[in-house]
């Protein structure tokens, strides 16, 4: 864990935990979001005495005023990270350190008071350190994190808040998708865009999530499990899905995957992902790529693969895609071979059953 500032963070214990019995219950098919653990952690901000007041408390409602800012001009932030059991039991994290930066970038975007990064880790580590009973097996999954900050100033100006409560919610964890690893049917989404440039797209805040959920409706009256967002600019350019970034495998074993340039989240797991192929020999080329010459790639097989990434998915193979012209199979529309390799070595570090040469892993002790 890094060093550097910290906070004295208090703790408070649930005096009605979820029973032994009934929490090992759910760790056998947790599901995706549905369960959370018997604790929270909270700490405050404001101008005057900056971060404060942090503690660990009982997981519950809290109470805000009706005029608190985030919930008129959606001054609201999170991430999204695991902790993993390793098979000789030792609990790990993977990059936290890359979350905490982007938590920063986001809250500076948003005009929010940035979380340290050594609060943000040191947070973590000690909330998990008492949540650890909470992760599953390596067979099951794991235990997902979500640290999220709000404006808390009940005021009704358009400003940004000088208050804010940043808190953090775990819930254990397995398949993202109701598929499990099968691969999954995307829509192209030409009607609606995530972000535009100058926008919030590479922060990661909610406004972003809700602007997706229309469209997302879209591709499920279409019987598709994503979406993939085009530009808000020409309505041509392949940015990112509604949750994840995306992978192209072209016909030569090169990786194919849009460029960051402020409206795509700049995803931990496609960093990761990047770093990798390349040390495997795989060229990798962040480069525009149409939803017209997808479609035509297809046809002419010149795609072998193609696979969605993320913290709550990991790897995620598409084996088709849809637009209002009809339905196009990827190659032969089974799980691809480099995307299964990838999957694989990226999800042995993170569990600690492969060499950590990046010193991606943190041990929570």
């Amino acid at each position: 864990m890094s060093s550097g500032k910290s906070l004295e963070i208090a703790f408070e214990q649930n005096s009605f935990p979820v029973s032994e019995d009934q929490r090992q219950e759910i760790l056998k098919d947790p599901g995706f979001g549905k369960k959370f653990t018997d604790h929270m952690l909270l700490i405050h901000y404001n101008e005057e005495k900056g971060w404060h007041n942090a503690h660990i408390k009982p997981y519950g409602n809290i109470s805000l005023d009706p005029a608190v800012c985030v919930f008129h001009y959606g001054q609201e932030i999170f991430e999204g990270l695991k902790a993993y059991k390793a098979k000789d039991g030792r609990i790990l994290l993977f990059r936290p350190e890359a979350n905490a930066k982007r938590f920063i970038n986001s809250a500076k975007r948003m005009a929010m008071a940035p979380l340290p990064e050594d609060y943000f880790l040191q947070a973590v580590h000690e909330f998990v350190k008492i949540e650890k009973n909470w992760i599953p097996d390596q067979s099951v999954g794991t235990l997902y994190l979500r640290p999220f900050m709000i404006a808390s100033t009940p005021y009704l100006g358009v400003k940004a808040s000088p208050d804010y409560l940043f808190m953090l919610i775990a819930s254990p964890a397995g398949s993202y998708f109701s598929k499990g690893a099968k691969p999954v049917t995307v829509w192209i989404s030409e009607h609606y865009t995530r972000a535009a440039p100058g926008g919030t797209g590479e922060a990661k805040c909610g406004g972003n999530y809700a602007a997706s959920l229309l469209a997302q409706q879209e591709a499920t009256k279409n019987n598709c499990d994503q979406l993939v967002f085009l530009d808000a600019g020409e309505h041509k350019w392949i940015e990112e899905m509604g949750g994840m970034n995306i992978f192209f495998v072209m016909d030569d074993g090169s990786l194919l995957t849009p460029p960051l340039g402020g409206t795509i989240l700049p995803g931990v797991t496609r960093n990761s992902i990047i770093t990798l192929a390349k040390e495997k020999g795989i060229t990798v080329r962040e480069e525009r790529y149409s939803a017209e010459q997808w479609i035509k790639d297809i046809e002419l097989g010149k795609i072998r693969e193609v696979f969605a990434c993320g913290t709550a998915a990991v790897v995620t193979p598409i084996g088709f895609v849809k637009n209002k012209e009809g339905e196009y199979q990827i190659h032969d529309g089974n799980p691809g071979k480099l995307t299964q390799e990838i999957h694989k070595m990226l999800v042995d570090i993170q569990y600690g059953n492969a060499t950590d040469t990046h010193q991606w892993i943190q041990e929570v002790k």
